[in-house]
């Protein structure tokens, strides 16, 4: 369908249709009749702006108002009024004031054609869009960019992604170039269908599309999806492809994802040495550019190097930003160098760069690895001074209080999560259970797996298998097995811990008939294969 489209666009019609045209589709009770106007040009100057409206009626009935007028407003002014009932995302009311136009004589414009087309696209209808894209080209006008990008954006709503990448190199041949919105548009239809399926066809679409304008968005969501989905191999080609050959910079959309995975020390090698090359080619590396260098030299350990990094931006005039500065304190803190990470915080403050919540979790985590707690709890005290803290400063607090044998003290910050505002998550429970389970306080463990279903925040896999463990280690062995067959019922599987416990006891000849037909019950079922762990 969108083949047989381009090439209606290719021939570029501008002859004038005839005028006894008639209705060319139906959908209900809609019958849309485009009556045809005289070929012009006027709409490739115009752009369609919108009216303000507080709500729909307001829009509507000036609407009905100029629908009465003697004589009517141009269809200019009417696109103003469907552009407004758009943006409060009124679709369907669109499409059912189209025909009240035509009753009325006022006849479309290549605009109002336009405000249908995206109309029909928003509520997945894109067959509906290219019946309208049809009488567009009957009438002799040319489709615009924007025509195309909310057809693309129809079809790839419908889950139609191959319809457009079959055809996607026929826009530049037919006159046609994608802008940045086409890109973002594709890129994001195609990583619903999930990550390894998007990189591969979108990556054939930007090395066949010359100098097309690629969007930094659509770069970093091609990153970002591989970086997240652990494809590192592919994300570091992709990258360099990008940088080296199309002289595209990472963002940082692209920073924050290489942050928050884990890789090697031999993959961010691999980074740094791109970057590195990156840094060679360009005649003023960005501030971006630098701080990928930094989370590289950071992530691999090699924390000297990042300070260096960082001292070669200020040299050279640059400001690193706040992502920069919580990197270094990170790789500092990793190291358990909290002195130099309160260096470079003090530093960021002194030049005026203010500290977020992420720069007091790092400070905080890198106290509580360190097992200073009393100096974590001031710190946290000073940062609830400055900004909210949220539910991970929550959960590393709780983590180093439990570690420093404080149960009670972490017990009440736990309680009062919901007077602060904040819900606790499952890695809130994880950590709280443990803690427990350590203490073979089963009970009130007991207690915790109920309350989370019950706050909408139903046990993970780990979670299972860290009360297991700690059944099955105290001879809790009926209520370890109970839970490992609640945890079957739930799709989970066991880690490599609890198989251990489990082959143990398969082979105890001691355990009472009901705990044995139990865990025969359980040999049953297709649950066995252990993963690696929490």
């Amino acid at each position: 369908m969108l083949r047989m489209s381009m090439k209606m666009m290719g021939k570029r019609m501008l002859t004038r249709p005839s005028s006894s045209s008639g209705p060319f589709f139906r959908s209900g009770t809609w019958n849309y009749t485009l009556p045809p106007q005289p070929c012009s040009s006027s709409h490739q100057s115009f752009r369609s702006g919108s009216l303000h409206f507080n709500t729909l009626d307001d829009a509507l009935s000036r609407f009905n108002r100029m629908l009465r007028m003697h004589p009517p407003p141009s269809t200019d002014e009417f696109a103003q009024v469907l552009t407004s009932i758009t943006e409060m995302k009124h679709y369907s009311t669109v499409l059912s004031l189209s025909p009240q136009m035509d009753s009325f004589g006022i006849p479309p414009n290549f605009e109002t054609l336009n405000i249908l087309i995206n109309s029909f696209c928003h509520l997945k209808r894109v067959n509906f869009g290219f019946s309208v894209l049809a009488k567009i080209l009957k009438l002799g006008h040319q489709p615009n960019t924007a025509t195309f990008n909310h057809l693309v954006r129809g079809l790839c709503a419908e889950g139609k992604i191959g319809e457009v990448i079959r055809s996607f190199d026929k826009m530049g041949w037919d006159g046609f170039q994608p802008d940045e919105v086409t890109y973002e548009t594709l890129t994001e239809g195609l990583y619903e269908k999930g990550p390894s399926c998007a990189v591969l066809p979108l990556c054939r679409i930007i090395q066949k599309g010359g100098n097309r304008r690629f969007n930094l968005v659509a770069f970093s969501t091609i990153i970002d999806s591989l970086w997240t989905d652990t494809q590192l191999t592919k994300a570091l080609n992709f990258l360099r492809e990008m940088i080296i050959t199309k002289g595209i910079s990472p963002t940082i959309t692209t920073s924050h994802s290489m942050i928050h995975t884990p890789c090697n020390s031999c993959e961010w090698k691999r980074v740094a040495m791109l970057v590195n090359e990156t840094v060679q080619r360009k005649p003023v590396p960005d501030v971006v550019t630098y701080s990928v260098l930094v989370i590289a030299f950071s992530k691999e350990g090699d924390i000297t190097k990042a300070h260096e990094v960082v001292d070669k931006m200020i040299q050279r005039g640059m400001e690193p930003d706040l992502v920069t500065y919580n990197v270094l304190m990170d790789g500092y803190c990793a190291r358990s160098e909290i002195d130099g990470a309160l260096k470079v915080f003090d530093f960021m403050v002194h030049k005026g760069c203010v500290p977020d919540e992420c720069s007091y979790n790092i400070l905080i985590n890198g106290y509580c690895k360190i097992q200073c707690i009393d100096k974590a709890m001031h710190l946290f005290e000073e940062m609830c001074q400055q900004v909210n803290p949220n539910i991970m400063t929550y959960n590393t607090i709780i983590h180093g209080l439990c570690r420093d044998d404080e149960l009670e003290a972490a017990r009440d910050l736990f309680s009062n999560l919901s007077y602060k505002g904040l819900q606790p998550n499952v890695q809130t429970y994880k950590i709280l259970i443990q803690d427990l389970c350590n203490r073979c306080l089963f009970d009130e463990v007991n207690k915790l797996l109920t309350e989370m279903d019950g706050n909408g925040c139903s046990p993970d896999q780990c979670t299972y298998n860290i009360i297991i463990h700690a059944l099955l280690q105290n001879n809790e062995t009926f209520r370890g097995l109970q839970l490992l067959e609640e945890m079957f019922a739930r799709g989970f599987t066991i880690d490599s811990t609890t198989m251990k416990f489990l082959v143990k006891m398969f082979c105890d000849d001691g355990l009472d008939l009901s705990t044995r037909q139990l865990l025969d019950r359980l040999l049953t079922l297709k649950r066995w294969i252990p993963f690696k762990g929490c």
